[in-house]
């Protein structure tokens, strides 16, 4: 029985059970909501086994009355169940990439306007939030640039190659230190085993700072950094997991250089994942959009298809 006051439980249709979507399931179980799940095979006894309320073969058994749903299945089918679950009128969050075709991702776009989110984890990192604040409030000077390395060894998925799978969480932090996507101007594709391995691309604004993104599936080394350059020092989140920022005085452009100053700068510890569930839950309360919306999703759809497209993929 629930305490006086307490708030109803949120029943939510989670779409996938797989490697990802199980944390998913896991955090959302967390966060008190009700889950039924369309997975089959072990992905099914998996969610029965870790608590969901209802597990189900095929989508159109989920329960009628669904406060919101969450897609969690492969990036090459997320465009059709988007379709088949708009209709239904509950909020969705998708995720990333929304798909991968920029045609159908502006059509998308169009068609689920403020109904439609895309799971942006990094939009929730403490880390990068905290590089955000620091270009907003100029502490380091005139934000120069951002580099992002997302590299390790091989490629999960079969449907789509890596870049669609790496390269949108580079662009989300791009999108939420910027505040905006910089245009695509050079790329250079990782070409081996019949396939793309990898991309290297540089985008600008015009007058402003720059993007330079490395995504890779072939390196022995597992990086995933941020290093935001500004015109007095630079701030680097050197890993998904770090517990600091390590900020760095800028060295004289030429000349003898001193030792370098540099300071570490703690940040929470929060997991972006249980924080951007959360903020989708709290939306079909009646909160705010979560920060991913249609727009942003789509915009990081067609530039990685533009960097593609200059890259000759």
């Amino acid at each position: 029985m629930k305490p006086a006051g307490a708030a109803p439980t949120q029943a939510i249709g989670l779409i996938g059970c797989g490697r990802w979507g199980r944390l998913i399931l896991r955090d959302l179980l967390r966060l008190g909501a009700r889950v039924s799940v369309v997975a089959a095979g072990e992905n099914a006894r998996h969610a029965e086994s870790a608590g969901a309320a209802q597990v189900v073969g095929d989508i159109h058994k989920l329960p009628a009355s669904l406060d919101g749903f969450v897609v969690a299945t492969p990036t090459s089918t997320h465009a059709d169940v988007i379709e088949f679950l708009l209709p239904r009128g509950a909020p969705i969050f998708c995720e990333k990439p929304l798909c991968h075709d920029a045609a159908r991702a502006r059509r998308l776009a169009a068609a689920g306007r403020g109904r439609v989110f895309v799971m942006d984890k990094w939009r929730y990192h403490r880390g990068v939030l905290a590089l955000a604040e620091i270009a907003r409030s100029g502490e380091l000077g005139l934000v120069v640039g951002l580099n992002t390395t997302r590299i390790g060894w091989g490629h999960d998925y079969g449907d789509v190659d890596c870049v669609w799978t790496l390269l949108p969480h580079d662009l989300s932090i791009a999108l939420e230190i910027f505040g905006r996507l910089p245009t695509p101007r050079h790329a250079v594709a990782d070409r081996a085993a019949g396939g793309i391995m990898g991309v290297v691309a540089v985008s600008t604004f015009d007058g402003g700072p720059w993007l330079l993104t490395e995504v890779s599936a072939r390196s022995a080394e597992r990086r995933r950094d941020v290093t935001l350059i500004c015109r007095d020092g630079s701030a680097a989140l050197t890993d998904a997991y770090a517990d600091h920022l390590v900020l760095t005085d800028a060295p004289p452009a030429n000349g003898p250089a001193p030792e370098p100053r540099v300071t570490r700068r703690k940040i929470a510890a929060d997991m972006p994942l249980l924080a951007e569930l959360a903020a989708f839950l709290d939306h079909l309360k009646g909160g705010p959009a979560p920060k991913s919306p249609l727009e942003d999703a789509a915009a990081v759809v067609e530039t990685i298809a533009a960097i593609r497209s200059l890259a000759g993929i």
